[in-house]
C-alpha cells in the first residue's frame, strides 16, 4: 500500500527525472551552438578562444543566480561545460609532468576539464620543448608553492625558451601517504618528487624516523613504484590511489595546512584581454647601483600592481641575474603598454612573457 509520503517522494523523483532530461536537452543544443560558432570563427579566422566572453559568462550566471545555488559548485559546473563546448570547436592536447595522476595533471584537468587529452611528459624542460616545436597545443607547468616556493626548473625553462604565458591556475594541494596493503608497517622507504618530500619532512621525522626517503622526477612515479614494490610507500595524490590501485596509509601529511601550488599554462600565442588579466616580464638589468629600485620605479609611478618578483641566474655568466616579474593588467591596457615599452628602453633584457586571464577563485577537492 502506497502512503502519502511515498507518492510525494516518487512525484518530487520524477520532477527530477524531467528537470535531467531538459538539462541533456540543453547540453546538446549549447554544444551544437558552440559547434556553429567555431564554424564561424574559422571563415573569418578568429581566435576559438574568448576569454573576454567566458568572463562575461561566469559574471552574468553569479548575477542572476543571486546566491541561491552554491556559488563555487555553480562554476565549477558551468568551466565543464564552457570548456567540453568550446573545445569541441578544436580539441587541444596538454602536455604535463607525468606519469599519470600528477599533481600537474590534476591542475590540467580543473584548467581544461576532462574534455582535453593529456600527454605525459618526463620532464619539465621537455613540456617546454613539446609546445615550443608544436608537438602539443599547450603545457602546464608549475611555478611555485605557498610553502617551498618556486620551481626552479619551470623559470628556468621560461629563460631558455620562446613560449607564452596563456593562463594561471592554483591548486590546494593534499599529500597523501599510500602504498599497496595501507598498512604503514609495511613501509620499508617513502618515494616523492622532492618538493612533496619537502612539504612532509617535519611529518616524516616524527612519524617514520627510521625509513629512508627517495626524490624521483614526479608523485606519479613515486605511486608507480609503490604499486611494483609492496615495500615503498608513496606520497602522492588521490586520483593516483585511483589510478595506481593504492591504498591510503595517511591522509593529509603536510606540514602546514593552505598548501597551493601555482601553475602556467605555456603556448605560442597569448589570449585576448578577459578584463581580469595579469602579464609576466622577463627582465635584465644594467649593472649599476640602484638599477632594480629605479626599474620597479617605473611600475611604481603608473600605479601598476606587481604580484610576483624572482631573481634567476643566468647560467654560465657570474654575477648576472634576470628577473621574472608579473603584474596586474594586460599588455594591451594602455598603462602597461606604456611601461613596458619604458623598460625596453631602460632594462639591458626585455622579454614579455604574456598576458593572460588571473585564475578563478575555485577551491579544489582532495588533490
Amino acid at each position: 500500500m502506497t502512503t502519502d509520503n511515498t507518492k510525494a517522494l516518487l512525484e518530487v523523483r520524477n520532477r527530477i527525472d524531467e528537470i535531467d532530461n531538459t538539462f541533456l536537452k540543453l547540453l546538446k543544443e549549447r554544444l551544437q551552438c558552440a559547434k556553429e560558432i567555431g564554424t564561424l570563427k574559422s571563415k573569418e579566422n578568429k581566435a576559438k578562444w574568448d576569454p573576454f566572453r567566458e568572463r562575461q559568462i561566469y559574471d552574468r550566471l553569479l548575477r542572476d543566480n543571486n546566491a541561491e545555488f552554491p556559488e563555487i559548485p555553480l562554476q565549477s559546473i558551468f568551466h565543464e561545460i564552457i570548456t567540453t563546448c568550446r573545445l569541441s570547436q578544436k580539441q587541444i592536447e596538454v602536455a604535463y609532468l607525468g606519469p599519470e595522476a600528477t599533481f600537474s595533471h590534476l591542475a590540467g584537468v580543473k584548467y581544461f576539464g576532462h574534455s582535453a587529452e593529456y600527454r605525459a611528459i618526463e620532464t619539465i624542460e621537455d613540456i617546454f620543448h613539446e609546445v615550443e616545436r608544436d608537438r602539443v597545443h599547450y603545457g602546464i607547468v608549475p611555478v611555485e608553492n605557498s610553502i617551498e616556493g618556486s620551481v626552479t626548473s619551470s623559470l628556468d625553462a621560461f629563460m631558455k625558451s620562446k613560449v607564452k604565458v596563456c593562463g594561471e591556475e592554483y591548486l590546494d594541494i593534499t599529500h597523501n601517504l599510500v602504498n599497496y596493503s595501507g598498512n604503514i608497517k609495511d613501509i620499508k622507504l617513502v618515494v616523492s618528487h622532492s618538493q612533496p618530500l619537502a612539504q612532509c619532512r617535519q611529518w616524516l621525522r616524527k612519524q617514520l624516523p627510521d625509513i629512508p626517503t627517495q626524490s624521483v622526477f614526479s608523485t606519479g612515479v613515486a605511486a608507480q613504484m609503490a604499486a611494483k614494490d609492496h615495500s615503498v610507500a608513496a606520497i602522492a595524490s588521490s586520483l593516483a590511489i585511483k589510478t595506481y590501485q593504492l591504498q591510503m596509509v595517511v591522509k593529509g601529511i603536510e606540514d602546514y595546512r593552505g598548501n597551493t601550488t601555482r601553475f602556467l599554462l605555456i603556448g605560442k600565442k597569448s589570449p585576448a584581454k578577459s578584463g581580469r588579466d595579469k602579464t609576466s616580464l622577463l627582465l635584465g638589468l644594467v649593472d649599476r647601483p640602484g638599477a632594480l629600485n629605479d626599474t620597479l620605479a617605473i611600475l611604481a609611478r603608473r600605479n601598476i600592481n606587481m604580484t610576483k618578483i624572482e631573481s634567476r641566474p643566468v647560467k654560465g655568466e657570474s654575477g648576472k641575474y634576470l628577473f621574472f616579474i608579473d603584474m596586474i593588467g594586460h599588455y594591451e591596457d594602455g598603462i602597461i603598454t606604456e611601461a613596458c615599452e619604458r623598460l625596453q628602453e631602460f632594462c639591458s633584457y626585455f622579454e614579455w612573457l604574456g598576458s593572460y586571464p588571473q585564475a578563478r577563485e575555485i577551491s579544489t577537492t582532495n588533490s
